[in-house]
């Protein structure tokens, strides 16, 4: 292994590649253009292969990229584009972008992270599909309200079609939560908590593999729940949330609604917090920090649901 840098720019149709040597070069974004990446970089492993999550385009390339046993990492695009900005590159190009991969990997001295297991990549799609789906009810339930009565039939054929395929793919999701004994020991710790039922914890799980590995403030800046201070000179800001994973704060939310309704520790939390002055929005946000917190380190040191532990 050397000390190169690679870059890959991934579009539909193409990748565009660049290193930290000066090389740059495109492939198709294919099995063939995946393969002769693969081999050109297993001949002189680089130190690390960069490139950006692009809605799906990605996997295959790194999945193709770790069997070969090369290092790579996915980040996030919003950074990348941002650090761009930051060192004065304003234009865009796919060329220029795979440049800016290998200089940003450089100086944020990224390290290599390995990809969700299969079992996992599955579990995340299920529930992706899962929310698809409902968005798509959700749609059609709202279009039959004010249709025309003319296509009412028609809008009721698809809702009823969308219901089923939801069915079908909750039972595709419980069928693969069954199947692997590290997800029934988690389930049963993440359901020990009031306000956690079996699809909330699926959505934890798919969405937040990190749980229990991270520390209070790590966890919390991922989901996107940690405040961040808004202070300059004698100014001092509001605190607000900002960032972190959209899905996994959506699952979280719903879990945290329920329970300060039915959950004894988060209830008492969320009263007081209303008693001392503090919004709805904020007292369940911190609810849902509170909780996040709860999970994370019951899942870490393997112990369920303990209302005295959790106070």
């Amino acid at each position: 292994m050397n000390d190169t840098y690679v870059g890959v720019d991934v579009s539909q149709e193409r990748l565009d590649v660049a290193t930290s040597e000066g090389d740059a070069f495109a492939v198709g974004n294919d099995e063939s253009g995946h393969r002769g990446l693969v081999e050109r970089f297993r001949a002189a492993p680089p130190k690390l292969i960069v490139m950006e999550a692009t809605g799906g385009m990605e996997r295959a390339l790194a999945g193709q990229l770790t069997t070969a046993g090369l290092q790579i990492r996915v980040v996030n695009a919003r950074q990348v584009r941002r650090f761009a900005q930051a060192e004065g590159t304003m234009a865009k190009t796919d060329r220029l972008d795979a440049q800016v991969l290998v200089r940003f990997a450089q100086a944020v001295k990224l390290e290599p992270r390995a990809l969700p297991s299969q079992e996992l990549q599955t579990l995340q799609a299920l529930i992706g599909r899962r929310r698809q789906l409902i968005e798509m009810l959700t749609m059609e339930r709202n279009r039959l309200r004010v249709a025309h009565p003319r296509v009412h039939k028609e809008l009721k054929k698809s809702i009823v079609w969308l219901q089923k395929r939801l069915a079908a793919t909750d039972d595709d999701i419980e069928k693969g939560l069954r199947a692997c004994g590290v997800w029934q020991d988690k389930l049963q710790l993440l359901e020990s908590v009031p306000g956690i039922a079996r699809i909330t914890s699926a959505n934890l799980l798919a969405t937040l593999p990190e749980l229990g590995t991270l520390n209070r403030r790590e966890i919390s800046a991922l989901v996107g729940v940690a405040p961040f201070n808004r202070d300059s000179g004698r100014f001092r800001g509001r605190r607000s949330i900002y960032g972190g994973r959209a899905p996994a704060r959506s699952a979280l939310y719903m879990a945290a609604l329920v329970g300060s309704r039915c959950n004894p520790v988060l209830k008492a939390f969320y009263q007081r917090l209303q008693a001392a002055g503090k919004p709805k929005k904020v007292a369940l946000t911190a609810c849902m920090r509170k909780l996040l917190v709860i999970i994370n380190a019951m899942l870490r040191h393997g112990q369920p649901w303990n209302p005295q532990l959790a106070k």
